[in-house]
């Protein structure tokens, strides 16, 4: 049995979830998010949801595990919502954000400017004497991560001097410079 999806989750209180034609639909004090599934029979009992599959074939193991984790994430992302913080490492890397687009500074010969997605809030901190950070929020997890390695992707942190854009905790492993 997959250890992650015979594990129940909890409905928390003020969000509401209704199973209907495969599709999953959460609502919460955040906004409202669905998912379709196949293959898996999910039941609603008081405030506990519970994932159940047919058999032990492996594309089934596979799927109770993927959408237990999937609606777990849906009513966290409902009622919480998530959040990742990006750390702009360098001298003289800026962001900013006008709305929806963030200007990032990261020592090419031009600014880049990218278009985020409505769905996810952005906002930029920039302290003196501290690294600039990006702060992205959105109720859906998949759509956060893509966006935040999508701006990590544009300049990695490197092993040397650990300049980059990194997420705020992460460890960078460094390596020793050319020995004379």
């Amino acid at each position: 049995m997959s250890r992650i999806g015979k594990n129940p989750i909890t409905i928390p209180e003020g969000v509401t979830v209704e199973v209907k034609d495969n599709v999953i639909t959460a609502k919460g004090k955040l906004g409202e998010l669905t998912q379709e599934y196949s293959d898996i029979e999910i039941k609603i009992e008081d405030a506990t949801i519970t994932l159940e599959r047919a058999s032990d074939k492996k594309d089934l193991r596979a799927k109770h595990g993927l959408y237990r984790a999937l609606i777990a994430n849906m009513i966290e992302g409902v009622s919480k919502g998530w959040t990742k913080e990006l750390e702009l490492v360098g001298v003289g890397y800026r962001a900013s954000n006008q709305g929806q687009k963030l200007d990032l500074a990261i020592g090419f010969s031009h600014n880049i400017v990218m278009d985020i997605a409505p769905e996810v809030t952005i906002e930029t901190v920039s302290e003196k004497g501290k690294n600039p950070r990006v702060k992205l929020t959105s109720l859906d997890k998949q759509l956060v991560g893509q966006v935040a390695a999508k701006i990590r992707g544009f300049r990695r942190p490197e092993p040397y001097k650990g300049k980059g854009i990194k997420f705020v905790g992460e460890e960078i492993r460094r390596k020793a410079g050319k020995s004379a």
